[in-house]
């Protein structure tokens, strides 16, 4: 989704599933720890927010964007509806950010071809550390209240 002119927190709850009876986990990246709190934060507030209650909520961490993939095959295997990956990737001055997000996004897809549990892809990856900021709480809102809501739209949808 692209964040030009949009608010990433805005959401109706109206229109939104009731996430009463629903599980997820989350697994969040410690690398950029800075916004990936940020994300975290938001992302339980708006489950709680839409019904979700906190015992249905397992967080999961792991050290970088890239070990995402590995955590949310762990967690999916859990009693959970939908797993949201949280990370941050920035841009810097080696392709290393090219073939993380290309890895992370990738394995992100297997998971949800080959599973039956929506795992969704809650990842930064922006050019600067201002970018992650206006995404993560700031200007464009926060992408962690997109991740959760995409996660109780998709457990409805596979219920």
């Amino acid at each position: 989704m692209a964040t030009e002119n949009n608010n990433l927190s805005f959401f109706n709850k109206e229109k939104i599933p009731n996430a009463s009876g629903m599980r997820f986990g989350i697994v969040v990246s410690k690398w950029n720890k800075e916004i990936t709190d940020k994300l975290l934060e938001g992302a339980k507030e708006t489950l709680l927010e839409c019904g979700a209650l906190e015992s249905d909520i397992s967080i999961m961490e792991v050290p970088g964007s890239f070990e995402l993939i590995f955590g949310a095959k762990i967690i999916a295997k859990k009693e959970v509806n939908a797993v949201i990956c949280l990370g941050s990737v920035i841009q810097g001055e080696t392709k290393h950010f090219d073939f993380v997000c290309n890895a992370v996004s990738s394995g992100i897809k297997d998971l949800n071809v080959c599973g039956d549990v929506p795992i969704i892809f809650g990842i930064l990856t922006d050019n600067t550390l201002e970018e992650a900021k206006d995404r993560s709480g700031g200007k464009h809102g926060n992408k962690g209240v997109e991740a959760a809501i995409t996660a109780i739209k998709m457990v409805h949808l596979n219920r």
